[in-house]
């Protein structure tokens, strides 16, 4: 490892961790209530089922193997169950703090309609305020986005129950 590359590992270590216990500083619990109550009433409007996850920084051994966000991403939907909805309508937004990334994996229900172009445009449309550190403004115009693409995408039913959630609507924050 040449000594450019090992500072750059140790940067980043020290990054995550940093970031690790500063969750609560980007993000207060008032924006966070906010961002659950953005969900809540987008779901009342189409089939999808959208969770939001946000980390400080990866865990130990995703730094260890020099992990990508995306695969961190994948694993949190999986963990987090998101593919577990009845029309395969799940979607997760993935905010990593320590390297200001964004991520979204939608299942399959989805993926068959929106093109992966159409995905990483909306990323790109909240780059600004995440560049920014405007997180919370930025994960409401993520969420609004995919609220778009979920009206289009996967309608609600007029005969389903709207009582029906899914996946909570809580923020998850590790």
């Amino acid at each position: 490892m040449t000594t450019t590359s090992l500072l750059g590992a140790v940067a980043r270590l020290l990054r995550h961790r940093w970031r690790d216990h500063r969750v609560r500083g980007a993000l207060s619990d008032a924006a966070l209530q906010r961002l659950q109550e953005r969900i809540a009433r987008s779901e009342q409007s189409h089939g999808g089922q959208i969770r939001l996850c946000i980390e400080g920084g990866l865990p130990w051994s995703y730094l260890r193997r020099h992990a990508s966000s995306r695969e961190r991403a994948l694993m949190m939907f999986s963990k987090l169950r998101v593919w577990d909805t009845e029309h395969n309508n799940g979607v997760l937004i993935y905010l990593l703090l320590a390297e200001r990334s964004i991520e979204i994996v939608a299942d399959r229900g989805l993926n068959v309609h929106v093109q992966h172009a159409e995905w990483r445009q909306l990323i790109a449309g909240m780059a600004p305020a995440l560049r920014k550190g405007q997180f919370e403004q930025g994960l409401a115009q993520t969420i609004d986005m995919v609220h778009s693409l979920a009206v289009r995408h996967a309608p609600r039913l007029l005969n389903a129950d709207h009582g029906t959630n899914e996946l909570a609507d809580e923020p998850y924050v590790a």
